[in-house]
């Protein structure tokens, strides 16, 4: 049993100050592990939900096996977590812009870090998913210009609540078309996100890709009672022309 509440890591990044800390949940007696970037919360393992259901919608829209994956943000590790769950993953890439995330997982300070670290198929890559997505090289430096069967993004809040203004880019149209340029034909792009669907967003998805979808994520929120939502986006890159 740990300690009622315990700060696990602290550190200065260009983004702001971000700690991790664990705290004991008085109703249930389990660990809750949160993030935050200055004052801001960035998430809880409470909810979890959202994370999962962006990979299993996401994968679900795929045909076939040996899938190759790539996901934006780490966090506490859900979304990688569920996509590594899918015995059809063959490979998975990881981007993170704050290495102090990465470290976190690989030193096991998060429930989920030491499985995805030490999963063959993952790797957990530090870099800027943004400016990657728009750089001919892509996210794989091994492997320059490299395609992927599903891209699952979960890093701004939404479209319209970014992290940081040079985010927003990618959620309008010519954004969107470098990123499904990323994607096998048939390849899903999924996206996490804390609003309702978005109609100006939906309009953007519908046109890059064959078939979008804005499905609703009920859970449980212990801490304000009822029910909460979020949203997860799933468009699908057109396939290849038939002969």
């Amino acid at each position: 049993m740990s300690a009622r509440f315990e700060e696990l890591d602290w550190r200065p990044t260009p983004m702001g100050e971000i700690s991790l800390r664990r705290r004991r949940d008085p109703a249930t007696g389990e660990d809750v592990y949160e993030v935050k970037l200055g004052d801001e919360f960035l998430m809880s393992s409470l909810f979890t939900a959202g994370e999962i259901a962006l990979t299993r919608l996401g994968l679900a829209a795929l045909p076939g096996a040996r899938l190759d994956v790539v996901v934006g943000g780490l966090g506490l590790g859900y979304t990688a977590r569920a996509a590594l769950d899918d015995p059809r993953v063959h490979s998975l890439i990881v981007v993170d812009a704050l290495g102090e995330v990465i470290d976190w997982h690989r030193r096991g300070l998060v429930p989920l870090g030491a499985g995805l670290a030490g999963d063959p198929r993952c790797r957990l890559v530090q870099g800027d998913f943004f400016a990657l997505a728009a750089d001919p090289q892509g996210w794989d430096p091994q492997a320059p210009g490299r395609r992927f069967h599903a891209i699952l993004l979960d890093v701004d809040h939404s479209p319209r609540h970014v992290l940081h203004p040079g985010h927003a880019a990618l959620y309008r149209p010519a954004g969107l078309r470098a990123l499904a340029d990323r994607l096998h034909p048939d390849g899903v792009f999924a996206l996490w996100s804390n609003d309702p669907p978005d109609a100006e967003f939906g309009a953007a998805l519908a046109e890059v890709f064959a078939d979008t979808a804005a499905h609703v994520v009920d859970f449980d929120n212990p801490l304000q009672g009822g029910t909460a939502t979020n949203t997860v986006y799933v468009a699908r890159k057109p396939g290849d022309p038939a002969p």
